[in-house]
């Protein structure tokens, strides 16, 4: 578990001086890699599907640096061979399931129930699309009920998903331009996803070093900010997720919402009763407080404004709620 990097929260923080702070934060797991036949259970196979299976997105971490002390699995270092065998492996996976659901579809179609009918013309086009190696969220659904049911079924391939390119200490300050890297952004743009380059070597010294010394550290290999903040903040949009806060005294806290959530959802993230007895929340644009610095000179400026329940909350709302139950 690791916070979410917010310029916007360290700001609302050092104008309140509260006496408790907390950021969003967003859980990574580390699974480790797989090898060619891991759907079929080589290698660590099996628990790295199981893993995965468990993820809401994933980060694909990509080898971009050759060293001969590090070795590879395969013996060389090509990023898009590494990219295609885990795609294969997860293709594969889902294959078997949509297949097998398939079948059973067909025979609950055959009753005349409509939402097996449904599902089987879903499999029936997902099925061709696996069996090529390609990604379920490749298909693209308009239907609401279709992507219901796309959900239903787990796919591996279906899950939000961006890479991270890991190069050596000697290609980051040039890493835009490195052949391995440039492969790896190609891929992302043409899947429209997002890739973040890191040099795990130098984010593993940064962790090692004390607070006051890492901005001096930073400088010295020409990073405004350690790349994983980067891999965290790409992650958080990845889930669809995005931040609003709460400012007082007691407590600044940024609390994790789904984009698109209206007033009434976001005041159940700080309390089941607060959407229960909700009647309205008062909104301050982020910019506003800080610029004002606080809700009382943002309120006498008429910067404060009141929603009602079909509010959808903005990234960066500083918010209030008024309840009753």
């Amino acid at each position: 578990m690791v916070n979410v990097p917010d310029p916007r929260f360290d700001e609302l923080v050092r104008i309140v001086e509260p006496q408790k702070q907390v950021p969003a934060t967003v859980d990574f797991v580390d699974i480790a890699g797989l090898v060619k036949g891991a759907s079929k259970g080589e290698g660590r196979g099996n628990a790295f599907l199981t893993n995965i299976r468990e993820t809401n997105a994933i980060a694909h971490v990509v080898r971009c640096f050759d060293d001969p002390n590090v070795v590879h699995v395969d013996g060389r270092i090509d990023p898009i061979a590494d990219i295609d065998t885990i795609q294969t492996e997860l293709a594969l996976k889902d294959l078997e399931t949509c297949q097998k659901r398939l079948e059973k579809a067909q025979k609950l179609a055959k009753s005349g129930s409509i939402p097996e009918r449904k599902m089987l013309a879903l499999c029936e086009r997902l099925v061709p699309i696996l069996d090529e190696g390609k990604r379920a969220s490749s298909l693209e659904l308009s239907d609401e009920e279709d992507i219901a049911l796309l959900n239903d079924l787990f796919l591996l391939t279906s899950k939000p998903l961006f890479y991270v390119a890991n190069v050596g200490e000697a290609q980051l300050a040039d890493a835009a331009s490195d052949a391995h890297v440039q492969k790896v952004l190609a891929r992302a743009k043409e899947e429209n996803t997002k890739a973040v380059v890191i040099c795990a070597n130098i984010e593993a010294e940064i962790m090692q070093l004390p607070v006051e010394e890492r901005a001096d550290f930073l400088a010295s290999v020409g990073l405004e900010e350690p790349s994983l903040h980067q891999v965290i903040r790409t992650g958080f949009e990845m889930l669809n997720l995005i931040t609003y806060f709460t400012a007082g005294k007691q407590e600044v806290r940024a609390w994790t919402i789904l984009r698109g959530c209206k007033a009434p959802g976001a005041a159940g993230e700080i309390h089941t009763d607060f959407e229960r007895g909700f009647i309205r929340a008062e909104v301050i644009k982020w910019q506003d407080w800080v610029e004002l610095k606080g809700e009382a000179a943002c309120k006498a400026a008429g910067k404060m404004s009141t929603e009602g329940k079909d509010y959808t909350v903005n990234d960066g709302d500083v918010m209030h709620f008024r309840f009753n139950v």
